[in-house]
């Protein structure tokens, strides 16, 4: 292994750092951002791209070792007036995990968590936009997501799975996707608030330039919360990088020493 090294140069064996073609840039080189968001063959807007959430702020001391996060990642529900709507078992449920918020979350376990804590985490996920899908791969936990743009109905009966079953249409410039089929027992959030599998999801995708996406989500679970509530998360493009092995459960050792003391 150690020959072979010496025959690699440290850019060709990291693509960590290998440069994104087909960047925008301005007069002084620098990617421009602002630029128009590529289209496809039909004129629709390309999604594809490796994609992060904006932070709100700096890193969160309540999450060591992650970078900064966004505030609906803590709360999905922060930008709501008044706050979620809950149904009264959902908001007992909530208030009795606060105290044991770390033992049970899906997350401490290394467990699937779900598209809208995925679109929340600081862990980046790229999009393959292809004729008939859209492939979301997430780093965290090496996972994905499909999402159909062949006109396909949603399922009906569908087995219960983390991410559901999507299918999306385009409305002018925005993609517009449907998810149902959820398990019960999701987190929403790192507070706990809870999706249950009555859940649907309503996701509009907008790329309004070349280094944004726009991603509104209306949470619709009426078994959790009275009625459908919608937030509007802000993603960044990243450039030169790539997708790295992110395998939570590998070598874990934390999730026997949780407590809620």
């Amino acid at each position: 292994m150690m020959a072979v090294g010496l025959f690699v140069s440290p850019l060709a064996a990291q693509w960590v750092t290998y440069p994104t073609a087909g960047v925008p840039r301005t007069p002084d080189g620098k990617p421009n951002l602002n630029a128009a968001c590529p289209r496809t063959a039909d004129g629709k807007p390309d999604l594809s791209g490796l994609w992060v959430m904006q932070p709100s702020h700096e890193p969160n001391p309540n999450f060591p070792g992650c970078e900064a996060i966004a505030d609906e990642f803590a709360n999905i529900g922060v930008s709501l007036k008044g706050g979620l709507p809950y149904q009264p078992w959902a908001a007992d449920l909530v208030k009795a995990r606060r105290s044991e918020q770390r033992l049970h979350d899906p997350m401490s376990h290394c467990l699937p968590i779900g598209p809208v804590r995925l679109n929340t985490f600081t862990t980046p996920s790229k999009m393959i936009q292809t004729p008939g899908l859209l492939l979301i791969l997430n780093e965290w936990n090496a996972s994905y997501r499909q999402i159909f743009t062949d006109g396909r109905p949603l399922p009906v009966d569908p087995n219960p799975s983390w991410n559901g079953y999507s299918s999306g249409k385009w409305d002018g410039d925005t993609l517009v996707i449907e998810t149902n089929g959820f398990r019960d027992g999701l987190w929403l959030d790192a507070a706990g608030n809870p999706m249950t599998d009555a859940a649907r999801l309503t996701e509009r995708f907008r790329r309004p330039n070349f280094g944004h996406m726009e991603i509104e989500i209306t949470v619709s679970d009426p078994k959790a919360y009275t009625r459908p509530f919608t937030v509007t998360l802000h993603h960044t493009i990243k450039l030169d990088t790539e997708l790295l092995d992110f395998v939570c459960n590998e070598n874990e050792q934390d999730a026997s020493h949780l407590s809620s003391k």
